[in-house]
């Protein structure tokens, strides 16, 4: 599915596919971590201990070190991405199973195995999911792609979440993983129904060196490679920053209570960006990937500075859900660009290396923010905290210009839209 064809029937149904997908990625992640401390600390397990699980969240972070593999190897049935989906889908599913299943009082010979398991298994999965929606969909709709992809995404961690919390509360924790585990299904249908990308030429035969290095090689003989690197670290730096510390600005800065925080960040915060994001997504069908990067990056920018003006209003609730809608919608626009720019940076040959890669990076930013963060607000108080935080969107919006003729470069030539009839 290549070109740059607008919403055609085609490219709804890998819309749809993608969801489902969204959904499959985002089931486990609270299941082996927030939803599962939860059920360990109505164990009644030492907090020390509930502590160490953290842990089992590692390879999310490093899965970039064996998505090379997922490039090289397929399985004998479905395809080279669809396959190892199918895989991965099972897997998980039985690890979830068999977490559930596991004793709760003993963690560390039990819970944290399996954890750490079904994490493996769940990020192996993120890698193929990743590959398998940069190589399906078309350029001119990657930013609704990365938009269905969210909205999958945030309802499998409310259901992996708020509503796995309800039902332990009512049928216990057994009965709610056996629930979720089933719940794997969702993911499994878009797999199924879903179509296998054209598949580029092989890197099977290839050195398993050759398998490892190739995707490196490929990136940086092109173009450009360090600065485009630079951009993918720099777009979001400056909306990172604003996200770093803000329920602990809307806490600690004006007094709001918890309930009120929780509300509006998971509330109107989380509807404010995926329909942020699905608004980006539809305009990039009509202004092209570099121009939806370049006013994103200045509308999500500006945006931040509502944040000084509530430092300065005080405690005002209806000025926080203003600031809190402002800032997840825009940063949902800048957000569906963004994907669709590191979808656009990848070969086939190599999607799933390269993607795993670059997504590794752009979190890079967010994680090594967060010390700077708490220094600044500190010493500088709020208003000079998210002033700065407006200003660091200043250097990704200086190199998006200067490497704008290669982001031109990715996307494919202009032709009359196709709309669904």
């Amino acid at each position: 599915m290549t070109g740059r064809g607008g919403l055609t029937r085609d490219n709804f149904r890998a819309l749809v596919v993608v969801l489902l997908l969204g959904f499959s990625s985002g089931l486990p992640l609270s299941l082996s971590g927030a939803t599962l401390q939860a059920r360990m600390t109505t164990a009644g397990v030492a907090l020390d201990q509930i502590g160490w699980i953290t842990l089992a969240g590692l390879p999310y972070t490093l899965k970039f070190l064996w998505a090379p593999v997922l490039d090289r190897w397929s399985w004998p049935f479905l395809g080279r991405r669809r396959g190892w989906m199918l895989v991965t889908q099972g897997v998980t599913l039985l690890l979830i199973w068999m977490l559930g299943h596991a004793d709760s009082a003993r963690p560390s010979e039990s819970i944290a195995f399996w954890a750490l398991l079904l994490a493996c298994a769940s990020a192996t999965q993120d890698i193929v999911i990743d590959a398998y929606r940069t190589d399906l969909l078309a350029p001119a709709v990657r930013g609704l792609g990365a938009s269905s992809a969210m909205l999958g995404y945030r309802l499998a961690m409310l259901c992996a979440g708020a509503v796995a919390l309800g039902m332990a509360a009512a049928w216990g924790w057994v009965t709610t993983y056996d629930v979720m585990a089933l719940a794997m299904g969702v993911g499994i249908v878009g797999t199924l129904w879903g179509e296998e990308p054209e598949r580029p030429s092989s890197v099977q035969g290839h050195s398993w060196q050759e398998t490892f290095t190739g995707p490196w090689r490929d990136f940086f003989l092109r173009s450009g490679a360090l600065p485009l690197l630079a951009l993918v670290v720099l777009y979001k730096l400056g909306d990172a920053l604003a996200f770093a510390l803000s329920s602990v600005f809307l806490l600690r800065g004006l007094g709001f209570d918890l309930v009120q925080v929780g509300m509006v960040n998971k509330g109107v915060g989380l509807g404010a960006t995926i329909a942020g994001s699905f608004v980006g997504g539809a305009l990039m069908l009509r202004w092209g990937l570099f121009r939806s990067l370049w006013r994103f990056a200045w509308i999500q920018g500006l945006a931040t500075l509502s944040f000084i003006g509530l430092a300065a209003w005080g405690h005002h609730f209806y000025g926080m859900v203003g600031a809190v809608f402002l800032e997840n919608f825009t940063s949902g626009m800048g957000t569906s660009a963004f994907a669709a720019l590191l979808m656009s940076l990848c070969s086939a040959r190599y999607s799933a290396s390269q993607f795993a890669l670059l997504s590794a990076l752009a979190a890079l930013g967010r994680v090594l923010i967060g010390p700077f963060a708490g220094m600044l607000a500190q010493r500088a108080g709020w208003e000079v905290y998210f002033l700065v935080a407006t200003l660091m969107a200043l250097p990704g919006l200086w190199l998006l210009w200067f490497l704008r003729g290669s982001i031109r470069g990715l996307e494919p030539p202009a032709i009359e839209t196709n709309v669904i009839v």
